[in-house]
């Protein structure tokens, strides 16, 4: 409740009411709701839902239904969402507002229509999520209330409809359409579901355009405009059912038209009219404008002109007018005017003004306001706006009439290009303050439409009174009867007038001259109009007298026979003037002219019309009956001879003895006569037909044969003859009797004689060039030219071949039967003076084929040597072979000119396997010739080589001796000997080098290198000498250097020496491997003290080469005298050593059995020792192993072991101690040694088994 006491749910009722009702707030019906029950009963009670308000006579009435017997008064309906109190705070949360036009039903179906469903059905958001069987369901439930709408009276009755001119719930083209398909299922009447039916079938070609009319372009609409005005003009004038109801007929065009109103506008919409470019703009407005336009003519020619003249179903009211499509068509003129006065004015603007018609600037006026809407409201706006526009362009506009000026004066002594000019800049003339300044220009422009109007005239006069086409009479169109073609020359005249008054009405009209031409041009119309009524006049009374002659043709008597055979000529005559075809087509064009055609000629057009089809079906057959006779063939006639007849019988029988008269007033008879003839001649036609279509056949393939060479095509011919024996027995299957066929086939045999005999001639002419071709190789093979196949093969073949073809017409029958008599044998006697030509033209061939290998031989002559030995042979120098590498080129570009084929006579010789073999010769000599000069380059590059890397390397080793100075200098003066003997071999490797570059594309890159070291060469023969005399001097500096470096290695070695070198304990206590290694150390110190010992004689030389005092080298023989020393006693054990190991490493089964090897080993080696002089540490220790031996040499015989099993092995190894797993196939005579001290002590318990074992065996 507001502070002021007042209730602000009521208020939010209320003043919607009076919003909806148009009512003053003031209004007493207003102040009495306050206080009524039912808005209180709405807004106080949770279970009231509902609030009706209805306006009667003098006050508005709420109530808390919506009664079921309201009139057409409108109703504003408030319900709830949910059942509560109103409040302030729930009040714009839980109301809903509604109101009720006509009917519930049509309420409901508009808001489903227009609300509810584009929500739900086509929204993304919504329909994404409401469920598809519900969409369904609101869809039907759009299409039934549709429905419904559509048949319903608008009384709310709910009864079907009574009377068509009821269009109530019809609002979109669509609609009509569906009415039409609903009533062709719903009416209880069969006529009337007929008509609805059949309108609905004349709608359906436009239905589905109408139906999707978003998706069509402005082009599109524009050809949919031209199918709706045919569809809705047949539906007009149809007069099978009764006719279209007018009202309804002028709504469907008022619906048509507002339905292209919204899809202009729609289309239209998507671009900026302001800021897109000009000709974006200008094109899309002038299609919009077409659509419109379109339109309207379309509804002013018909319900003005056409269906007001239309007799059977005329227009009764006034000539139907779309005045919301025509506005909106001028509203879009306006604009397309605006910019092209704008887009015009830019352009004869100078730059620097330019800035000043800025789009943003001028067109600013338009921004507040959407140009498409036209209505009565927007006019205001759209007029301020305009005039805003003027005033913004005037400065402009006072700019340019200088160069408008300017270019009329250019173009002034033509007046077509005058009038051009002044349509080209037509906006700007228009405007008032250029108008002003062209005033003199627009006068001339004036008195040219003047002469313009009066040419048209004289033209006219000259004209008027001649025949179309001739030069004095009016200009003929194509396949235009005289009158029609009278009257749109004149209508042509006519227009050409209209667009020179409407030129003169839109730019001149100002000009005080303006009347006159005005007086003038309407004269001249009157005057054209007049010739086209009297043209028509005249061709009525024309008609009508016609009409009145029966003997005019003109007439057509429904009781007259239709057709009368003359006996005078035998001619069949239908009795349907070409005069009356004429008159059809004559009232039909006049009728399209929009003139209205007399009732008696009309009649007659009708009575006319309605045997036209019967009538020109009966006009064919007569002709064909009147010229059957020329369309036989002669010599097919017998063979049509029955079809003829039986066609001819029908014809008479009519005439002569028929009962029943066939007349135009018998549709029945007539039509039953006209089917039976049509049988009948196309029976008689087709075979017609069919046999002329054999002859010319026949005829194609004879003029063909002509054609086919005889000789070499012989199965063309043969597959010729088959295809017309094939027809021709086709045809007797047929049932053509052969005897009736017989004068054809003489006829063809004939031709095909003619055929025959020409060809025969041709190729008896030139038999020789003609006979099949005879396909020969040339080859190269064992060393000679010859022809595959042979030669002799070759001239059998032919004589066969020319034998054959001599004999074809023995075998020729044509068309002929086997055993009948042929007409072709007579041909070879009548050709036989040309036989003695042939035999003498083949002997000739045979000689020229013999002269094609006398060509060839010079080019094979490479074929029959050994290359390899000629090039070895003749090519030496550079010279040689570039000459020879000269002529193989020229040899091979004369060789591409070789013929691939040789063609003598009828015999094609293939010569490409020649050829193959001379290019494959030129290439092996080619690569013979490359191959030998890279060995060539490769030999001089060789010696060369040899030579400089023989000299390099003896000239690069820096000699360190006496010696080695003097051999350099030897080596030296020998180079220089050499020198000049492979200097020219140089020479001579470049030049051939060069020439295989230039030949093969690439030489031998070694050459640069080979270059490169022979510089190098004479460079260090050059500095050999200074490198001799360096040499020496370093030498000398580095014998002193050499001297202290030896004696330091030297006494390196010493301290080394005396720590390394194996003394007397090591003898005493060492075992056999130590021992083993002191030998190596000795063996390595003697080899480093060899080397030491070499470099000391060196220097010792050197000191006496370069005078030097011999330094001290006591040290050196002190160290040597040592060494000797140990390498003498120890080489003494190294040799003991190597032979005690060789005997130790034998197998004790095959060493048993001559273990005496040892005893004598040990016995030299005793003697050995007996004899030194000078006995040392190492022979004790010799002396003592060696005796040690000799004492298990006599207990070696227990352990042979012969006889002894593997047990007794065992026993014998656990014995003497031999490690476990020793077996006696891997016992070695060394294992026995490392147990020698076990045999010797053990030797009494070997022997006595030895001994039991030797009595056991025995």
């Amino acid at each position: 409740m507001l502070a002021s006491g007042r209730d602000c749910r009521k208020d939010f009722i209320i003043n919607t009411t009076s919003n909806f009702f148009g009512l003053q707030s003031s209004d007493p019906s207003l102040s009495s709701l306050n206080s009524c029950r039912e808005l209180n009963s709405f807004l106080d009670d949770g279970n009231e839902f509902l609030l009706s308000v209805q306006q009667t006579t003098s006050h508005l009435v709420m109530s808390n239904k919506i009664d079921s017997d309201v009139d057409k008064n409108k109703i504003l309906v408030f319900f709830k969402l949910r059942p509560v109190v109103i409040t302030e705070q729930n009040l714009h949360h839980n109301i809903l507002v509604s109101s009720m036009l006509d009917s519930p039903v049509s309420t409901l179906y508009q808001a489903v229509r227009q609300v509810f469903a584009p929500v739900l059905l086509k929204d993304e958001k919504w329909s994404r999520n409401f469920d598809p069987k519900l969409q369904n369901l609101l869809s039907e439930l759009e299409n039934g209330l549709g429905s419904v709408i559509r048949r319903s009276d608008p009384t709310y009755s709910g009864q079907n409809l009574r009377n068509e001119d009821d269009t109530f719930g019809i609002l979109t083209p669509s609609d009509e359409f569906q009415f039409w398909a609903e009533l062709s299922q719903a009416s209880s009447k069969s006529t009337q579901r007929e008509r609805a039916t059949y309108f609905y079938s004349l709608f359906q070609s436009i239905a589905k355009d109408y139906d999707s009319l978003d998706s069509l372009s402005l082009v599109d609409v524009l050809d949919l405009i031209d199918t709706t005005r045919d569809r809705v003009d047949d539906i007009w004038k149809q007069t099978e059912y009764d006719p279209y109801p007018e009202l309804r007929m002028q709504h469907l065009l008022d619906i048509i038209g507002a339905a292209l109103g919204r899809i202009v506008q729609k289309k239209l919409g998507s671009i900026d009219q302001w800021e897109d470019s000009f000709h974006t703009v200008k094109e899309n407005l002038r299609v919009g404008i077409s659509v419109c336009e379109q339109w309207v003519d379309v509804c002013d020619h018909l319900t003005g002109q056409l269906w007001r003249r239309y007799t059977p179903h005329q227009w009764h009211n006034d000539k139907y007018y779309p005045e919301g499509l025509d506005g909106l068509a001028k509203r879009l003129e306006e604009i397309l005017m605006i910019r092209t006065v704008h887009e015009k004015l830019v352009r004869l603007l100078p730059k620097d003004n330019k800035q000043a018609l800025s789009p943003s600037r001028v067109f600013e006026p338009f921004s507040a306001l959407n140009a498409l809407h036209y209505n009565p409201y927007t006019q205001p706006l759209w007029k301020a706006a305009v005039l805003q526009f003027d005033r913004t362009i005037a400065p402009a506009e006072q700019k340019i009439v200088s160069k408008l000026k300017a270019c009329f004066l250019d173009v002034q002594g033509n007046p077509q290009q005058l009038l051009q000019a002044f349509q080209k800049y037509k906006e700007l003339i228009k405007r008032p303050s250029i108008s002003k300044e062209l005033v003199s220009e627009r006068e001339t422009l004036l008195a040219r439409l003047l002469d313009y109007a009066k040419g048209i005239r004289t033209d006219f006069d000259n004209r008027s009174h001649g025949v179309p086409g001739e030069k004095s009479g009016p200009l003929a169109g194509r396949n235009l009867p005289e009158v029609v073609n009278n009257i749109v020359w004149v209508r042509q005249l006519t227009l050409k007038v209209d667009d020179a008054t409407k030129i003169a009405g839109s730019l001149l009209k100002d000009l005080p001259a303006h009347q006159a031409f005005e007086k003038f041009a309407g004269e001249l119309q009157e005057q054209l109009v007049t010739y086209e009524q009297d043209q028509f006049d005249d061709w009525c009374r024309e008609v009508q007298s016609g009409l009145s002659d029966p003997k005019s043709g003109m007439s057509l008597q429904a009781s007259s026979r239709v057709m009368e055979l003359d006996h005078m000529d035998g001619k069949l005559k239908i009795q349907y003037s070409d005069r009356v075809i004429s008159l059809l087509r004559e009232v039909r064009q006049l009728t399209e002219l929009g003139f209205s055609i007399p009732a008696k000629i009309h009649q007659a057009s009708k009575t006319a019309e309605k045997f036209y089809k019967q009538a020109l079906i009966l006009k064919q057959v007569a002709h064909f009956y009147n010229t059957i006779d020329e369309q036989m063939i002669p010599s097919q006639k017998p063979m049509m001879l029955n079809y003829a007849l039986a066609f001819e019988q029908i014809i008479k029988s009519k005439e002569s003895g028929g009962t029943v008269q066939i007349t135009w007033d018998n549709p029945k008879e007539l039509d039953a006569y006209i089917q039976k003839l049509q049988n009948a001649t196309e029976r008689l036609s087709t075979e017609n037909r069919k046999l002329r279509k054999w002859h010319t056949d026949f005829n194609e393939k004879v003029v063909a044969l002509m054609s086919v060479d005889l000789l070499r095509h012989q199965q063309r011919w043969k597959d010729g003859l088959q295809e017309l024996r094939a027809v021709l027995a086709n045809l007797e299957a047929q049932g053509f009797r052969p005897s009736d066929m017989k004068a054809w086939k003489q006829h063809w045999n004939h031709q095909l004689y003619k055929a025959l005999e020409h060809q025969y001639q041709m190729g008896l002419e030139a038999l020789n060039e003609n006979l099949p071709e005879i396909n020969i190789d040339l080859s190269f093979k064992q060393g000679r030219l010859q022809f595959r196949p042979p030669f002799e093969e070759v001239r059998a073949k032919y004589f066969r071949e020319l034998k054959r073809f001599i004999s074809i017409p023995n075998q020729f029958r044509g068309v002929s039967e086997q055993g009948e008599e042929t007409i072709f044998s007579i041909m070879i006697d009548r050709n036989a003076s040309g036989f003695i030509t042939i035999f003498k033209k083949a002997e000739d061939l045979f000689r020229r084929l013999s002269t094609v290998l006398e060509k060839f031989k010079e080019w094979v002559v490479i074929g029959q040597v050994d290359i390899d030995i000629l090039i070895e042979k003749h090519l030496h120098t550079v010279e040689d072979w570039e000459r020879n590498f000269k002529a193989l080129k020229a040899k091979g570009k004369e060789s591409e000119r070789l013929p691939s084929t040789e063609r003598v006579d009828c015999i094609t010789i293939n010569c490409n396997p020649v050829k193959a073999v001379i290019d494959d010769l030129f290439q092996r000599l080619f690569d013979a010739l490359l191959v030998s000069l890279k060995k060539s380059i490769q030999a001089n590059m060789q010696d060369i080589d040899t030579f400089v890397s023989q000299a390099m390397e003896e000239l690069s080793s820096r000699p360190q001796t006496v010696d080695e100075i003097g051999l350099a200098n030897s080596k030296h003066a020998e180079l220089q000997i050499k020198k000049p003997e492979i200097l020219p071999l140089f020479q001579e490797a470049e030049d051939k080098n060069r020439l295989l570059r230039s030949v093969a594309g690439g030489g031998l890159e070694t050459i640069s290198t080979l270059k490169a070291k022979w510089d190098k060469l004479e460079l260090m023969m050059e500095s050999h000498q200074l490198m001799i005399k360096e040499q020496i001097e370093v030498m000398k500096a580095n014998v002193e250097s050499r001297i202290k470096v030896y004696e330091q290695e030297l006494e390196k070695f010493k301290a080394r020496w005396d720590q390394l070198k194996p003394n007397d304990d090591v003898i005493e206590t060492g075992d056999e491997e130590t021992l083993q290694k002191c030998i190596e150390t000795i063996k390595e110190k003697r080899v480093i003290f060899d080397e030491l010992e070499s470099t000391r004689k060196k220097l010792i030389e050197d000191c006496h080469h370069f005078d030097l005092e011999e330094p001290d080298f006591s040290l050196a023989d002190e160290i040597g005298k040592d060494i000797q020393d140990l390498s003498v006693m120890w080489s003494f054990y190294e040799e003991f050593q190597n032979g005690f190991t060789e005997k130790t490493k034998e197998d004790w089964i095959i060493f048993r059995s001559k273990y005496y090897i040892f005893e004598e080993f040990l016995l030299m080696w005793h003697e050995r020792l007996r004899k030194q002089e000078e006995q040392t540490i190492m022979t004790v220790k010799l002396q003592k192993k060696i005796d040690q031996y000799k004492l298990v040499v006599p207990v070696l015989k227990y352990v042979r072991g012969e006889n002894l099993s593997s047990d007794h092995w065992l026993d014998l190894f656990r014995l003497l101690g031999l490690p476990r797993g020793t077996t006696l196939e891997k016992l070695l005579f060394g294992d026995l040694l490392r147990v020698s001290d076990a045999i010797i002590a053990k030797a009494a318990e070997l022997k006595v088994c030895f001994l039991l074992l030797i009595n056991t065996f025995q």
